[in-house]
């Protein structure tokens, strides 16, 4: 067993994500930390292609922990009310596996950090080391600051189950793509009283409606109960730990291809391209101008040990490739409803 490590979530669709996210680690965080890659599904031969290039990246390979986790989620999500209407579209991660990141609490290191894929590394994280002292998860994220109407789990409904108030939940808000934690917090036993919650107690209700199938909303009704000790950056009393990291949403300054928050020139810890599709970034780093804010920095880690590849020139697709792809857009979603 390891005492720290990172771990991601990828596969191949991701490949590019991935190989940002790992030279931005190397670069910004430490080159020494071992990583692992645990697998959203079987499509990996990129993935491990490139993991033989690195030395210090290696690929998750409990695949009990993951069945764990994948029983786990698609037994408590099948008993949302919402999975029993027929006639409800479906989001496009339905049935996906994004959950499978929670297989980290049965990883070998001790104490560890995840990042999503899309994200980029952007500081050393010995300050989340030093509060996993103290803290069992630690987070970086504005979920707290959720209109009540859009939090991810309805306040409602948990007010009225827990009789805790707005003010309690809120600091137990948080999201699942960048989180401190320790090896096995939430192990079987966990899992199966959670379950028993669930679904015996229709407590899976309790993740809101518009976005059920949601891992990170999931992720949040686990730390409701108990005492288990959390703290989030963007709720520290320092105001220097108080930074943004959504790509399309927080403005940010470049110095040395590092991002810092603009208001003030505090260091981000992540900068996280949440909204932007894999092949959005795939066809940028094949030269294509894709409207991705913080592209330039994406490329910049991208390509940082293979500057050569890097394109040279920007290009709007054209107006033919542009129709194309509308067309195969609208007869997908065309088959996808009559299916």
């Amino acid at each position: 067993m390891q005492k720290f490590g990172i771990y991601t979530l990828a596969n191949d669709a991701v490949y590019d994500q991935l190989v940002a996210l790992l030279n931005s680690i190397e670069k910004n965080v430490s080159s020494d930390i071992p990583i692992c890659i645990i697998p959203y599904n079987e499509q990996l031969d990129l993935v491990k292609q490139e993991i033989k290039s690195r030395k210090n990246v290696t690929l998750f390979e409990n695949y009990d922990a993951i069945k764990l986790w994948d029983d786990f989620v698609n037994e408590v999500w099948e008993a949302h009310p919402r999975a029993k209407d027929s006639k409800l579209t479906r989001p496009g991660w339905y049935k996906g596996f994004v959950h499978r990141k929670f297989a980290a609490f049965d990883g070998d290191f001790e104490k560890f950090v995840f990042y999503d894929a899309d994200s980029l590394a952007m500081k050393p994280i010995d300050d989340i080391v030093d509060k996993l002292d103290k803290y069992d998860l630690v987070f970086n994220d504005w979920e707290h600051a959720k209109p009540r109407g859009v939090t991810e789990v309805n306040l409602d409904s948990v007010e009225k189950g827990t009789q805790l108030t707005e003010a309690d939940l809120r600091p137990k808000l948080h999201c699942d793509s960048f989180f401190g934690s320790k090896k096995l917090l939430f192990g079987a036993k966990e899992l199966t009283s959670l379950k028993e919650r669930l679904i015996e107690k229709c407590e899976i209700e309790w993740v809101r409606g518009s976005s059920w199938w949601s891992s990170s909303g999931l992720f949040t009704y686990m730390t409701l109960y108990g005492d288990i000790p959390m703290f989030n950056f963007s709720l520290s009393p320092n105001g220097e730990d108080r930074v943004g990291n959504c790509a399309n949403a927080d403005p940010f300054v470049n110095i040395d291809n590092v991002l810092y928050n603009k208001e003030g020139l505090k260091a981000i810890h992540r900068i996280h391209y949440m909204s932007y599709s894999s092949i959005d970034f795939a066809r940028l780093c094949k030269g294509e101008d894709v409207d991705i804010r913080y592209k330039d920095e994406f490329l910049h880690y991208r390509f940082l040990n293979q500057p050569e590849q890097k394109p040279k020139q920007l290009k709007p697709a054209s107006i033919v490739v542009k129709t194309n792809r509308y067309i195969k857009k609208a007869v997908n979603k065309i088959t996808k409803a009559i299916a």
